[in-house]
């Protein structure tokens, strides 16, 4: 019998395999980025549970530094204001904890990368319907069949897996890499 580490390994290595597929919309997302940053616009993410995090972590990626030592870049994650996160869910609802802070602080010409395993979480879609309306072009980091999001997303990048964990490790390179591309095309590596 395997041991549960091994099959995660196994399991792991499957999906990376597949993900190739994904690399001429990776380049459609860092387009999207650079032509929104260009523009003097900024990235916004959104995301629950392991995916709020993960919308942290590519904040920081951007406004800190990825590799080496570069000027910062604009990118806010709609997850980490807890006073702002609890207001709107307790005077509104938790629906709405991206969609109104996107109201507040999106522009059209900025980017939203909105992740969800699933597809389905309601308040990442509200998200992604305000974010259509002001005008902030839509990347949709995905798992399972998409979801929802994917027929509302501008670009669905869906990682093809049902195993929520498998998932968030992809989102995370993908995060990555879009990362390490951003700053090669805009020349500040």
């Amino acid at each position: 019998m395997k041991s549960i580490f091994l099959k995660n390994i196994q399991e792991h290595h499957e999906v990376f395999q597949n993900l190739g597929a994904l690399d001429e919309r990776i380049e459609i997302a860092v387009e999207a980025i650079i032509k929104s940053l260009r523009g003097r616009g900024k990235i916004l993410l959104c995301g629950n549970g392991g995916s709020a995090a993960d919308c942290q972590h590519i904040a920081a990626e951007f406004t800190g530094r990825f590799v080496k030592d570069r000027p910062p870049i604009a990118a806010i994650s709609l997850t980490t204001d807890t006073s702002a996160l609890t207001c709107i869910s307790n005077d509104y609802s938790y629906v709405d904890i991206f969609s109104r802070q996107l109201n507040a602080l999106g522009r059209n010409g900025d980017c939203l990368i909105a992740i969800s395993t699933s597809g389905n979480s309601e308040n990442v879609l509200k998200a992604v319907n305000e974010a259509r309306e002001i005008g902030i072009f839509t990347i949709g980091l995905l798992g399972k069949d998409g979801g929802r999001l994917a027929s509302i997303c501008d670009l669905p990048l869906i990682v093809p897996s049902s195993v929520t964990a498998r998932i968030q490790e992809a989102h995370i390179l993908i995060g990555h890499s879009i990362c390490e591309m951003v700053e090669k095309d805009l020349g500040l590596v």
